[in-house]
């Protein structure tokens, strides 16, 4: 089967006619990979990378049962930078994107700050 390469931008196309394309199994947006051997190209299929979600990985180890799990492994005491001793990690600042304000907790009675003009020199004298 014969198709006319044509100009694209900077580049080269091939339209490829809608028997081959149904043959190869390829739809509108498939990637696929081209191979250049010698003066030949051939174009395959894109191999397709399994993408797994953490939500269906779980299900799968809680369908297996607990004795399929790997085994725990204790590392020691915690030494270093890993120990997070914070506000955060106690607790008492509110996850990200939630709560009333950051670094203090909703109960917290203190007035907040007043923010300052914004604006080049505003206050300058």
């Amino acid at each position: 089967m014969k198709v006319k390469v044509s100009k694209w931008g900077n580049s080269l196309g091939v339209r490829l006619p809608k028997a081959a394309a149904d043959a190869a199994g390829l739809t509108e947006g498939s990637e696929v990979d081209v191979v250049v051997e010698g003066r030949e190209l051939r174009l395959k299929p894109a191999a397709r990378i399994p993408r797994y979600r953490l939500a269906d990985m779980m299900a799968e180890m809680d369908r297996l049962g607990p004795e399929n799990r790997p085994p725990l492994v204790d590392w020691g005491p915690d030494v270093g930078a890993e120990i997070i001793d914070d506000d955060y990690s106690r607790g008492l600042l509110p996850t990200p994107g939630r709560g009333s304000g950051v670094g203090r907790p909703a109960s917290d009675p203190r007035p907040r700050a007043k923010r300052r003009p914004s604006g080049r020199g505003a206050d300058r004298s």
